[in-house]
C-alpha cells in the first residue's frame, strides 16, 4: 500500500513533496527570525519607532527598486537555479547577524543592510517560487497546493514563535536567527534534487523597458488585475505600518517578555490552520474574489483591535498578552485568506507569457507603498506615540476595506466548478 493516498495527485508527486518540505523549512525558520530580528532592534539595540520603521522599510524597498527588471529577467530564465542561489545567499546573510553580535559590531545600520539585501534576494526568489509552483502543480491546483502550505505553515506558527521566544531568552536574539539561516541552506540542498524538467523560456529580442511597459499595460487592461494591483498596493502600505510598530506595542506598551510574545504568536498558528480549512470552503461556495474580501476585512479588524488592547487588562499583563494572542489568531487567519485567493486570482487572469512581468509588477507596486507605510507609521509613533500611530493605520485600513467591498471585479468572480 503506497504511503501517499492515490486520490491526492499532489502528494504522490515527489517534486511537489520536495518543494513542500523546503517550504516547511523556510516557514519554520522565518517564524523564528520574524520575532528574533525585531527583538534584536527593540531590546538589544533600543530602537526608536522611527528606526523600527526603517527596518520595515528596508524589507519593502527592494521590491520598488528591483521587482520590475526582475520580472522581465525571470521571464527569460529558468527558475530553479535562481531559487537555489537566492536561498544560499539568504542563509549567509542571516548568519551574519550572530557573527556581528559576537564581534561586537551589530548595529541598526547592520540590520538595515542585512534586511535590505535579504529582501533583495527575496524579490527574485519569491517571484520564481510562484512561477515554479505553477509549473509543478498546474493552474487548477494552485489553491489546493496553497492550502496545504497553509496547513503546514500553521504548525510552524504553533511551534516556532514559542521556540523563538525561548531561544531569545536563552541565547539572545541574534543567535536565534541562526536557525533560520540553517533552514535556508538545507532548503537549497533539498530543492537541488528536484527532477522537474523546466522548459526553456522563449527567446526575446525585445528591449526590457518595452517588456516592463507591456506588463503595466496588461494589468491596466484587465479589470480584475487592475483591482488586485491597487488593492494590494494600498493594503501593503498599511500592513508595513502595522508591522513596524507591533513589537514595540507588545514590549513597551503591554510589557510582554520575549517568551510571552512568542507564546502569543503561537496562537497565530491556529489562525493559519483555520485559514487552511476555511479557504477551500469559502472559495468553493463564494469564489476567490469574495474570499479575498473576507481576508482584507479581517486584517483591517486586526489593525483596529491591536492598539485598543489596554496595558493591564483586568488588572493583569497576562490578560493583555492573551488578548494580543487572540487578535494575532484572527489576523493571521485573515492574512492567509487574503493572500491565497490573491495569488490564485492573479495567476488565473494572467497568460503564461506574462506571468513573470505581472507578478513582478504587482510586487513593485507593493514595494513602492510598503516603505512609505513603514516610515509614516514610524514617524507617527515617534511624534504621537505607538498606539496613535497604529490607530492611524487602522483608520486608513477601514477606508481601504470599504473601497474593496464596492469593487465589482472582485465580487463577480464565480466559484470554481468541482
Amino acid at each position: 500500500m503506497p504511503f501517499f493516498p492515490s486520490h491526492d495527485p499532489l502528494l504522490r508527486n515527489p517534486d511537489f513533496r520536495r518543494y513542500w518540505f523546503s517550504s516547511v523549512l523556510n516557514s519554520f525558520g522565518a517564524q523564528i527570525s520574524a520575532l528574533a530580528i525585531p527583538l534584536c532592534s527593540a531590546l538589544l539595540l533600543h530602537a526608536t519607532p522611527g528606526q523600527m520603521g526603517m527596518v520595515a522599510a528596508c524589507q519593502a524597498l527592494p521590491y520598488a527598486l528591483f521587482a520590475l527588471p526582475a520580472g522581465v529577467w525571470l521571464d527569460r530564465r529558468r527558475k530553479l537555479p535562481i531559487l537555489l542561489v537566492s536561498r544560499l545567499l539568504q542563509g549567509a546573510l542571516l548568519a551574519s547577524i550572530p557573527l556581528g553580535w559576537w564581534l561586537g559590531l551589530l548595529s541598526m545600520p547592520w540590520l538595515y543592510a542585512v534586511t535590505f539585501l535579504f529582501a533583495s534576494c527575496g524579490v527574485l526568489s519569491g517571484a520564481a517560487e510562484q512561477i515554479f509552483l505553477t509549473l509543478l502543480v498546474g493552474r487548477q491546483q494552485l489553491i489546493e497546493a496553497q492550502s496545504k502550505f497553509a496547513a503546514t505553515d500553521s504548525v510552524s506558527r504553533l511551534l516556532a514563535p514559542g521556540l523563538a521566544g525561548l531561544l531569545v531568552q536563552w541565547l539572545t536574539a541574534p543567535f536565534a536567527v541562526l536557525f533560520d539561516a540553517l533552514s535556508f541552506l538545507v532548503s537549497a540542498w533539498n530543492l537541488r534534487r528536484t527532477q522537474l524538467v523546466e522548459p526553456a523560456p522563449a527567446a526575446s529580442d525585445r528591449h526590457p523597458l518595452r517588456d516592463i511597459a507591456s506588463g503595466f499595460a496588461f494589468i491596466w487592461r484587465e479589470p480584475l488585475l487592475r483591482t488586485l494591483a491597487w488593492g494590494a498596493a494600498l493594503w501593503h502600505f498599511f500592513l508595513f505600518g502595522y508591522n513596524a510598530l507591533l513589537v514595540l506595542l507588545a514590549t513597551r506598551e503591554l510589557g510582554m517578555t520575549p517568551g510571552m510574545l512568542g507564546a502569543a504568536h503561537m496562537l497565530g498558528g491556529l489562525g493559519v490552520l483555520l485559514s487552511a480549512v476555511l479557504v477551500k470552503r469559502l472559495n468553493r461556495r463564494y469564489g476567490a474574489g469574495r474570499t479575498f474580501l473576507v481576508g482584507a476585512c479581517g486584517t483591517v479588524a486586526g489593525f483596529a483591535l491591536m492598539p485598543a488592547i489596554p496595558s493591564g487588562l483586568f488588572g493583569s499583563p497576562l490578560y493583555s498578552a492573551l488578548a494580543f494572542g487572540l487578535v494575532v489568531l484572527m489576523y493571521d487567519c485573515a492574512v492567509m485568506l487574503f493572500f491565497i485567493p490573491f495569488m490564485a486570482l492573479r495567476m488565473k487572469a494572467t497568460p503564461d507569457a506574462y506571468i513573470g512581468r505581472v507578478i513582478s509588477t504587482m510586487r513593485f507596486l507593493t514595494g513602492v507603498t510598503g516603505p512609505a507605510g513603514a516610515l509614516a507609521a514610524g514617524y507617527l509613533g515617534d511624534r504621537y506615540g505607538i498606539r496613535a500611530g497604529m490607530a492611524c493605520v487602522a483608520a486608513g485600513g477601514i477606508m481601504l476595506a470599504a473601497a474593496l467591498l464596492m469593487s465589482r471585479p472582485l465580487r463577480s468572480v464565480a466559484p470554481d466548478q468541482p
